[in-house]
């Protein structure tokens, strides 16, 4: 017997009828051999590992650029973290780890530069162009433009970890994927990558934000989610200096979300029972969710943080720069395509050019944005 015939019997046993199984996966866009020790969704969790594209994460901003300290999150470390926390709730659900990895590692890796700043810059720059979306754009990189292969375009991951990257596709009704439908809602793993994305980097950036001094702890005591959390840190501990205080409240912080996933999508699933990854997709409402009081502290808090944080001056000011450099190298691009690399000149004639030319610059990291700008620009 294989290893990967007892991995997927092993699969057979442990995963939920719901869950997204390597046995019954919809395959890869170009068929290919199986490989003797990793099921599909494994193959394609390290696909997306050794790819450029997701290496380039670690010099694109997550909120802050890390010239300034190197503690902060990039878009690498922030990946990692959701990938950590998207595989404990797949265990618990009984759900396809392995797939919700892959999902959570590769979501931000057709993120632009700069962080949420580069990313409205460049849909305001692709308006009537067919505009800019970073999930859509992580698609576009494992199905198009990371070239790692002489056989196929892209990673050529499975149909599941591919239809996992259009969270914004999936609502729309008639969305194919390769002729699948991928909605109304997404499968089960999807969905937790989703919401794993969203209480990571409220958390996270909330940690960020304390240590730039954007955020300060009376500020925080504002919000309902932040006071719950740091009840339960008082509740623990005692005498804590400030540091340890406010690290272990963040931790809280995160833990008081996670445990509402997990109590609201247990009861979920209990209530619907769905019977097949179909059928879950094709419930009336997504089954990974916080209970209505927890998404109603959620949306204050993200209120909170963009009204503090991401829509601060100090983040203003540092987007000011970013987007007029962006701004201006995709104007040269477009004026001078032959300044783009060589790859990227290929597609023009397939892609057009603004979208040739945006594809190119999601692919820049801060640091290559700089070099590229002080080329062209004083």
């Amino acid at each position: 017997m294989s290893i990967r015939t007892t991995l997927i019997e092993r699969e057979a046993r442990l995963l939920a009828p719901y869950a997204s199984s390597s046995a019954s996966s919809a395959g890869r866009h170009y068929p290919e051999p199986e490989h003797p020790a990793r099921c599909g969704f494994q193959r394609d969790r390290d696909r997306v590992i050794h790819s450029r594209c997701f290496r380039r994460l670690e010099y694109k901003t997550q909120v802050f650029t890390r010239s300034t300290c190197d503690h902060y999150r990039t878009r690498l470390t922030h990946s990692v973290e959701v990938a950590a926390v998207a595989r404990t709730l797949a265990r618990v659900f009984a759900a396809n780890e392995d797939l919700t990895e892959a999902i959570a590692l590769a979501h931000d890796i057709g993120h632009t530069p700069f962080g949420h700043a580069g990313e409205h810059e460049m849909n305001r720059l692709m308006e009537g162009a067919g505009g800019f979306d970073h999930n859509r754009q992580s698609l576009r990189w494992v199905e198009l433009l990371d070239i790692q292969y002489p056989d196929f375009p892209g990673l050529n991951l499975t149909w599941e970890v591919r239809a996992g990257l259009m969270k914004h596709d999936a609502a729309t009704p008639g969305t194919l994927l390769d002729g699948l439908p991928v909605g109304p809602h997404q499968s089960i793993e999807a969905q937790i990558a989703d919401i794993a994305d969203d209480i990571t980097y409220y958390a996270h950036d909330t940690d960020d934000a304390l240590l730039a001094r954007i955020l300060t702890e009376e500020l925080l005591e504002t919000q309902e989610l932040w006071r719950l959390a740091s009840e339960r840190t008082a509740a623990r501990y005692s005498g804590l200096e400030r540091g340890a205080r406010l690290r272990i409240t963040i931790r809280n912080l995160l833990d008081l979300q996670i445990e509402n996933i997990i109590e609201t999508t247990l009861a979920n699933l209990e209530r619907l029972k769905p019977a097949s990854v179909r059928e879950l997709m094709e419930l009336p409402e997504p089954v990974v969710r916080f209970s209505d009081q927890m998404a109603r502290q959620a949306r204050a808090y993200r209120d909170f943080m963009y009204a503090h944080v991401y829509f601060s001056q100090a983040i203003k000011n540092q987007a000011e720069i970013a987007t007029t450099m962006l701004r201006h190298l995709f104007e040269c691009y477009c004026t001078y395509p032959d300044r783009m690399g060589s790859k990227a000149q290929s597609r023009l004639a397939e892609d057009g050019l603004k979208r040739t030319v945006c594809d190119y610059l999601s692919g820049f990291t801060d640091k290559y944005i700089f070099q590229e700008h002080a080329r062209y620009f004083r």
